[in-house]
């Protein structure tokens, strides 16, 4: 919440408003006075890394009468606010509607009662409201994620990685309780970014003698060797006469029928706390900006709105539609998942895939996946869920240790569902592809994923090339995009991004508290992504820098130069820390110890520099949620599109593939998963620098400049349009999330 709070405060003083802080929430709006304080650029400084919200939040009983809302009507026309910007969740964003519809009603009131004036009817005439949704549970119709989600999920699978380790050791079950009280997004997510073996959420209550279905596969996996298992229940869970079902009870049916070792760990208010991952601070600042331009082009008749995410896109919806959608919703047995996000119902079904297993098929083809490329954390967790997806669809599949290299060496195994591939290898396949092609011919491989960066383009563009003097490589072949540096062509998001992304917030922020006893201080950051500047400028973006240097945008020494005068400003006033981040390939000549050395220099007087090169401990650790998530889903969903092509393609006992709709590359682009031939990514790229010739990213760019300060212009041609809430209802879905 306080990266959506520092957006809209700096966006809004960028636009040349006046902006207020009100306090404790609308128990605030209706006591006035000190709870009601004029906001600086100064007063949302060193917030960006706190969690919670400082301006602070609290349930307010005499909001919700007549009374209330007109203490507050008074209070906010007393100082000529006319523009709010609420940040909750359904009951917060309703009591504002309902505020704003009475509000002409009130101010007659208090011309009646003598306590404004009359002029200040037509003055104020009409009252504007923007919402953003802050919620962990991510319980809000008409939005991918809601504000706090993502630290939330970050908050439980770093306790899930922790239980394992000693359930593991000890050879337990471990019972972990998430909140979710009508809604069982943090579970259902965290199940599918753990591999826990049963999942209980309160959309989908199970059907009656589920105790001995969970049972039984709890026992299935410890007869292949599993040494724990791991069962998530969402707080809110019930069974299908509407009765709870908690933790304990879950414990003591599995020591009553199995006598497994099992403990109980119940995550509470945990996952409300801590520092805000990188995704929640982008989206917080994405969403507090697009607030600001929502407020700024409101009329008397344009309907209250909620700022959105849908996919990689900003989108505003109608406040009280969302609402109705979500109260709709609460009731299971009335709406079930009907009015659940997109994103909701892609991790139920792709949770459903992976968890339960079908019938033999009698497609049998033969599937081989490798790696290719620099590691990228989320990897394993996309060969996992194509492994498993694939023996469900009937394959048999196979794993190539080493990439190509290995590939042509014949380091081919034949894979279950447990098992996970070696990392990867960069070497390309086109000097050794006559010798793939004997692999492939020998293991009768009939379909190939390849999950990596931008080598895996390359290499999956020289097998296309080589099918015409190879059929062997006449197969359908598809691309998972996987590489910290985000530079893979025709997709807004790789596997592997997210994480990196934290690993250089955490750092920032680590960097920057180790000067909160010092003088002013400026740090100069070095970070990876080789030309691509994604993990500078999205980086800087999360962790309030005041600069990003990259390629994709050069810079002279005059742009040098005003950078070191605009933070001199900065220092001269309350402003303790600076933070510069310079991608490793943004200008061969300006390179990292020249800026420090040119900064140090210029700075002389007012503050001092310090610098650091993160290198490759933004490859490293545990994948966050997002890109055990990503990985999972889009894997899944590129086996279904292999199983799909290979019925298609498979004629007189054999499989032929020579289309260009055959060889293509899973990704997000904007608002939805497209598969693209690789051959038409060609003219998006530019091979020489290993970078898309168009980044959607780059637009992020004057939004960074802005909260830092700078005088740029803001391109607005993107800001969300409003639109309606558009939901299909789902086919009638399995009441059993996992058998």
């Amino acid at each position: 919440m306080n990266a959506a709070v520092r957006a809209v405060v700096r966006m809004g003083l960028y636009v040349g408003a006046k902006v207020y802080f009100i306090h404790e929430g609308y128990q605030g709006m209706v006591d006035g006075g000190e709870n009601i304080r004029e906001a600086t650029w100064e007063s949302v400084s060193s917030m960006l890394q706190v969690g919670g919200t400082v301006i602070g939040s609290a349930r307010c009983k005499e909001f919700r009468t007549h009374e209330g809302r007109l203490k507050a009507a008074l209070n906010l026309v007393q100082r000529g606010i006319t523009n709010l910007c609420v940040i909750g969740g359904d009951g917060s964003l309703t009591g504002a509607n309902l505020f704003r519809e009475e509000w002409s009603g009130l101010l007659t009131e208090l011309v009646e009662q003598g306590s404004i004036e009359a002029d200040a009817v037509q003055k104020y005439s009409a009252l504007h409201i923007v919402g953003m949704v802050g919620s962990i549970d991510n319980d809000f119709c008409g939005t991918d994620m809601t504000i706090g989600t993502d630290s939330a999920l970050h908050r439980i699978i770093e306790v899930v990685d922790a239980i394992m380790t000693t359930a593991q050791s000890h050879q337990r079950t471990f019972v972990l309780e998430v909140m979710g009280r009508h809604c069982g997004y943090l579970a259902l997510v965290s199940a599918l970014a753990c591999g826990a073996d049963w999942v209980l959420i309160p959309e989908m209550p199970p059907e009656d003698g589920w105790e001995d279905k969970m049972c039984q596969k709890l026992s299935a996996t410890r007869s292949r060797g599993t040494r724990l298992n791991i069962i998530i229940v969402a707080e809110g869970a019930i069974d299908r006469h509407g009765k709870p079902i908690t933790s304990s009870l879950v414990k003591d049916l599995v020591v009553k029928c199995l006598g497994f070792d099992t403990r109980v760990t119940i995550l509470g208010h945990v996952q409300r706390g801590g520092t805000p991952s990188a995704f929640d601070r982008i989206l917080a600042s994405r969403m507090g900006v697009e607030a600001v331009l929502a407020l700024l082009e409101t009329t008397a008749n344009t309907p209250a709105c909620v700022v959105s995410l849908c996919g990689n896109q900003s989108v505003r919806l109608p406040l009280m539609e969302c609402v109705q959608m979500v109260r709709t919703a609460l009731g299971w047995k009335q709406a079930k998942t009907a009015t659940q996000s997109a994103s909701f119902e892609n991790n139920l079904k792709t949770y459903k895939l992976l968890a339960h297993r079908k019938p033999e098929s009698e497609l049998n083809f033969n599937v081989a996946v490798l790696n290719v490329g620099a590691p990228a954390a989320g990897m394993n967790a996309a060969v996992r869920s194509a492994v498993r997806v694939g023996i469900s669809e009937g394959h048999k599949m196979f794993a190539v240790n080493d990439g190509f290299e290995g590939f042509c060496k014949g380091q081919v195994s034949a894979l279950v569902p447990w098992d996970v591939s070696r990392m990867c290898i960069q070497t390309l396949p086109a000097k050794h592809v006559d010798k793939i092609a004997d692999q492939m011919r020998k293991h009768n491989i009939n379909a190939l994923l390849v999950i990596g960066g931008f080598e895996a383009l390359e290499s999956l563009l020289q097998l296309y090339d080589a099918r015409a003097t190879y059929e062997e490589f006449c197969i359908p072949m598809g691309m998972l995009p996987a590489t910290i540096s985000n530079n893979v062509p025709g997709t807004d998001l790789s596997i592997g991004a997210d994480t990196a992304l934290n690993a250089i917030v955490e750092t920032c922020d680590r960097i920057k508290q180790s000067a909160s006893g010092t003088k002013r201080r400026v740090f100069i950051i070095e970070t990876m992504g080789g030309y691509c500047g994604y993990l500078a400028s999205v980086g800087g973006l999360a962790a309030g820098a005041d600069a990003a240097y990259i390629y994709e945008e050069p810079f002279d020494i005059r742009d040098l130069q005003a950078n070191v005068e605009h933070l001199t400003e900065k220092m001269k006033t309350s402003i303790q820390r600076g933070l510069v981040l310079r991608n490793e390939n943004s200008n061969e000549n300006y390179t990292t110890d020249f800026i420090y050395q040119l900064y140090t220099e210029e700075g002389k007087g007012v503050f001092d520099c310090r610098k650091n090169v993160l290198g490759h401990m933004q490859q490293g650790g545990a994948p966050s949620p997002f890109d055990r998530n990503f990985g999972t889903k889009i894997s899944a969903k590129a086996m279904q599109w292999i199983s799909k092509k290979l019925v298609e393609t498979f004629r007189q006992g054999r499989v032929f593939a020579n289309t260009e709709d055959s060889c293509c590359l899973l990704g997000m682009r904007r608002r939805a998963l497209v598969f693209q031939p690789v051959v038409q990514l060609k003219d998006e790229t530019d091979f020489v620098h290993r970078i898309p010739k168009e980044q959607w990213w780059l637009k992020l760019r004057p939004l960074m400049k802005i909260l830092a300060k700078y005088k740029t212009s803001y391109d607005v041609s993107d800001s969300g349009q409003l639109e309606h809430v558009m939901r299909n209802r789902p086919k009638e879905l399995d009441a059993s999330v996992a058998m």
